[in-house]
């Protein structure tokens, strides 16, 4: 299917490389649909960008929390391991939002509502997580969700 983006122009999509988040995201709860874009140079992507399917406007930047030193071990609910159809925690890729604040130079991840993808069912949420988080979830390498 052809798409059209903001960022890309017009892209072509397999729908076989869609990953939904049936809940949205944290104040794009419409947006439910997205392909993740990359453009690598030598060896495998570490930033991504998650691409809104559902509006050409709406595109982040994501980032495997290990490129920039973070660690994750999350636990989840029954009720998210029932939205990610996880059956094994490698199956589940973290992710981190980036952002920039209007008025400052720098860019920041959001490490406190980290991206959970399921690669194999591509499926996916958004946690939000509390400061004493201790989770246990293994990070998986999200270059394979991508389309070659």
């Amino acid at each position: 299917m052809q798409v059209k983006t903001h960022l890309f122009g017009t892209i072509e999509v397999d729908p076989n490389t869609v990953i939904s988040f049936p809940a949205g995201l944290t104040g794009f709860a419409g947006d439910t649909r997205f392909k993740l874009i990359h453009e690598s140079t030598e060896g495998e992507p570490v930033s991504f960008t998650l691409q809104s399917l559902d509006n050409p406007a709406v595109a982040f930047q994501i980032i495997d929390p290990s490129a920039i030193g973070f660690q994750y071990e999350l636990e989840l609910s029954d009720d998210e391991c029932r939205t990610l159809q996880a059956d094994k925690p490698e199956d589940v890729a973290v992710m981190l939002l980036l952002f920039k604040q209007e008025g400052e130079n720098q860019i920041n991840a959001n490490v406190r509502a980290p991206l959970l993808i399921n690669v194999k069912t591509r499926l996916g949420l958004q946690k939000s997580i509390g400061s004493n988080a201790r989770p246990r979830i293994t990070m998986s390498n999200l270059s394979s969700v991508i389309s070659k």
